[in-house]
């Protein structure tokens, strides 16, 4: 099962993905990253900080544009990719495998899932 099979993605190209030990992982998704073009910052926030769903919790520039990046759920942070903060190309490269931002542990309730959409919905909403 690819990646892509198990992720929820957000209307702002975020995407969750369930470890399924109560925390998830948080990125971009491909379509976010083939938008922005070569990414050449990342800013990613303090383990610990809590977020409320689509607060803005990091910052990416690319040779385009800055970008902020939502959470697509409340949840406190567990640990940051300080390999993006430091290669930050890697988004570019494996967005999924390598190029994830943080892990976070669920503040909310499984209600603020209910706009995630599923990849294959995801790809067909922005057709």
């Amino acid at each position: 099962m690819s990646i892509t099979e198990k992720i929820l993605c957000s209307k702002s190209h975020e995407y969750l993905l369930d470890n399924e030990n109560g925390t998830y992982t948080v990125g971009l998704t491909d379509y976010a990253i083939e938008q922005l073009g070569d990414i050449v910052f990342v800013e990613l926030p303090e383990v610990g900080t809590e977020f409320k769903k689509n607060e803005t919790f990091a910052t990416i520039e690319s040779v385009k544009a800055a970008s902020e990046i939502y959470m697509p759920i409340g949840g406190k942070i567990l640990e940051i990719n300080e390999s993006v903060v430091e290669t930050p190309e890697i988004l570019n490269e494996d967005t999924y495998e390598k190029g994830w931002l943080v892990k976070i542990e669920a503040t909310g309730d499984d209600a603020e899932m209910k706009d995630l959409m599923e990849y294959e919905d995801y790809k067909e909403e922005l057709a």
